[in-house]
């Protein structure tokens, strides 16, 4: 079965670290496409779940030098600040 995710990369500066990441997740066995974007920090991964895990993905990109977190393990915090002019 086909499944699309997306997750924070983290550590990436320049389109080279892009192209490795892009290259690392795109060797994996199952990996149909892996998009990244620089400026987001995001990727985008369509794969075959019966081939390729998202651990295994995660793997790749640590293997590549880089951090990848699922986009839904990312918490948001909100920090209001008052009274500033």
């Amino acid at each position: 079965m086909t499944i699309e995710k997306n997750f924070k990369i983290k550590g990436m500066t320049c389109a080279a670290c892009v192209r490795a990441v892009e290259r690392a997740v795109n060797k994996k066995d199952g990996i149909l496409d892996a998009n990244v974007n620089l400026a987001t920090e995001k990727m985008m991964v369509k794969y075959n779940e019966e081939e390729v895990s998202q651990d295994e993905i995660v793997e790749a990109v640590s293997k590549a030098g880089y951090e990848a977190l699922l986009d839904e393990e990312l918490k948001e915090v909100v920090i209001p600040v008052e009274g500033m002019t």
